[in-house]
Formats: structure tokens, C-alpha cells, sequence
């Protein structure tokens, strides 16, 4: 099926309108269970998160490895144990960040955010982020253990506070942005309401490597 682009274009803001405003640059593709005919559901949405985040900033698909090739790099380079290549084995935010680097991606950096927190305490941290031309953000937890993106953050007026979510456990072939957006698939959500406070947090943040992406923001 034909990859979808930039699906967040055209949602409207949230609340009552942001004091500050801040959403990712560039191009990116929108990666989700079943997208390459593989059936992945309940396994596969650390592997489509993570193609989302090599598919950026270009928001092409060449470069962006399948999801036995991360696998069997994982196996090759001795993080994972003999025979995780072919299994139905989720991964998270720290493999994401191995494959990145093994296969010359997007530059991701690492980030723990403590139980208990959710991701209140970090939400100027991915403003400056966004704000400052980052990519996609991965993120993931132990309750929470869904992998999803966030392409952006809004900020008040006064408490007010809404992360940009793309969610990647679509199944189908969704047609346009607005299908995809009126189903909840990428949105805004309220941080308070959006993260497990009893979760534990892993991010992925992603930023150009090469002066070559950093041409594709432009």
C-alpha cells in the first residue's frame, strides 16, 4: 500500500490556542501495523514507530530498513540473543537507537523520564526539540508499553498542555490524512491524561546527522 506523508497537516489546533507552539520539521512517512503486507499486530509498533523516525526528514522511504532486517541487526551486533530475528519480539526506545546508528539514520538520543512523572517535566525539554528542528520523537514505557511518536507540543494558555501523537497500531489501508485523523490515529492529546503517571518513559529523539538531511528541513 502507498505510504501516507506528513499526516498531521491540517489538525486543528487544541484547547483554547497555544502561547507556544512547536511541531516537527521536515517530512516524514506514517508506518503502521500490516503497512508492507507483514501482520505485526500486538508486536509491531516499536518496528513502525521506528520506521517513521528513519523515513524523516526526507519523508522518503528508501533507507528505511524492513522490520526482519532491524531484527537480524540486533541479533548481529549482540544485543539481542540467537533466534530474535523472524520472532514476534517487541522493541523499544534503546534498540531504536541501535538501529539508527547501525544502519546511518537520523541521530537518536536518549532520554529516561522516571515513574511517576509522565512526561509533564519534560515537555520543555521537547519544545526546544521541535522549536529547534528536531524530528520525531519515539517513545515508550513498561505499563505503557505502546510505542508511539510525538511530532509536537503546545503549550498554554496558563496549565494547558497537549503533545502531537502518532500512533502507529492502524490496521488497513487508510486513504488520506483525514481518515486518519478523524479515527485518533495522530492527534493532540493532553499531557495529564495522555501517559500513564505509573509508567516509567523512554524517549528517542531524533535530529539530522549529516548536512544532507539537514537540507531536507529546508
Amino acid at each position: 500500500m502507498e505510504l501516507l506523508k506528513d499526516v498531521h497537516l491540517g489538525l486543528a489546533l487544541p484547547g483554547r490556542g497555544p502561547t507556544r507552539l512547536a511541531v516537527v520539521s521536515g517530512h516524514y512517512l506514517y508506518y503502521h501495523y500490516g503497512c508492507d503486507g507483514v501482520d505485526d499486530r500486538g508486536w509491531g509498533c516499536g518496528y513502525r514507530t521506528l520506521q517513521t523516525l528513519f523515513s524523516w526528514p526526507e519523508g522518503r522511504p528508501a533507507g528505511v530498513p524492513e522490520l526482519g532486517a532491524m531484527q537480524a541487526a540486533l541479533e548481529d551486533m549482540g544485543d539481542k540473543p540467537p533466534g530474535f530475528r523472524g520472532s514476534q519480539s517487541w522493541i523499544g526506545c534503546v534498540e531504536a537507537s541501535l538501529c539508527l546508528d547501525h544502519f546511518g539514520g537520523p541521530q537518536g538520543r536518549l532520554r529516561h523520564v522516571t515513574r511517576g512523572a509522565g512526561l509533564q517535566e519534560e515537555l520543555e525539554r521537547l519544545y526546544s526539540h521541535f522549536a529547534g528542528g528536531g524530528g520525531p520523537v519515539m517513545v515508550g514505557g513498561d505499563a505503557d508499553a505502546q510505542s508511539k511518536a510525538l511530532l509536537g507540543v503546545c503549550l498554554g494558555p496558563g496549565t494547558e498542555a497537549y503533545v502531537l501523537v502518532l500512533d502507529p497500531h492502524c490496521w488497513g489501508a487508510p486513504k488520506n490524512p483525514s481518515e486518519l485523523q478523524a479515527a485518533g490515529w495522530v492527534g493532540w492529546q493532553e499531557v495529564s491524561t495522555a501517559f500513564d503517571p505509573h509508567s516509567f518513559y523512554n524517549l528517542c529523539m531524533t535530529s539530522c546527522n549529516s548536512e544532507e538531511q539537514t537540507c531536507a528541513l529546508d
